[in-house]
């Protein structure tokens, strides 16, 4: 799902609130639907909030929404670029197949650990490793996410994206059986080029390893995109 607005939390300085609206039109086999992510970050003087939202238009019939995810999190910054954190991520997904639809939920989950900037000269990664306690798992598992932003042509085109890599009991995913772990691999790299301070449009590559029910290889999703920043 989106992050990038973590970008703007941890590398940026600027104490402003963003918000920006997008529509992806998925590309992917058997995909063919648009999906609507809202995110918003809010900095103030202990840290950042962050929320997004995403919408899937994919039900057989009337292509209404068939996945609604959403995480949010709370940055506190502890010592100069180290900050702790807290998050919760939820959602539910319909998905059609050959013996009808499944309906489940997202794995619920809460998150705590600690972020820091990773620079790298070319590139900042703002990294954070965390502990994750799925519903209905088996104790604890981990996730390590990280995010980045590179501007090109002063500020025209920009390359984000993020990478999130977790573990959680194979037997939470149907069609799945066993009750040992396994990883699961999620990033989302976007270009964007910006017309000008609110209207971009772009492409996203949605690259996943066993992240969906019944998905047990990897995927690769990409979509055409626009987005409107408020």
């Amino acid at each position: 799902m989106k992050k990038l607005l973590l970008i703007f939390i941890l590398l940026m300085a600027a104490k402003v609130t963003a918000q920006n609206l997008q529509l992806h039109y998925d590309l992917g086999e058997d995909r063919k639907y648009f999906t609507t992510t809202l995110e918003m970050f809010k900095p103030d003087e202990y840290g950042a909030t962050f929320f997004f939202v995403d919408f899937d238009f994919n039900m057989p019939s009337n292509k209404s929404i068939s996945l609604a995810y959403w995480e949010i999190a709370r940055y506190v910054t502890v010592y100069e670029k180290l900050s702790v954190t807290l998050q919760y991520n939820d959602g539910f997904v319909t998905i059609p197949t050959p013996v009808g639809n499944f309906s489940g939920t997202l794995n619920q989950s809460w998150l705590a650990g600690v972020s820091y900037p990773i620079d790298l000269g070319f590139v900042t990664l703002n990294t954070d490793i965390l502990a994750k306690k799925i519903y209905k798992s088996d104790g604890l598992d981990v996730q390590f996410t990280t995010v980045w932003f590179v501007p090109f042509f002063e500020g025209k085109l920009n390359f984000t994206g993020f990478l999130d890599i977790w573990t959680q009991d194979r037997n939470l995913r149907a069609g799945v059986i066993g009750t040992d772990k396994e990883m699961v691999f999620l990033t989302e790299p976007q270009l964007w080029y910006n017309f000008d301070n609110h209207l971009s449009i772009g492409t996203e590559i949605e690259i996943s390893n066993n992240f969906l029910p019944f998905q047990d290889e990897i995927k690769v999703n990409p979509t055409l995109a626009v987005k409107w920043n408020f």
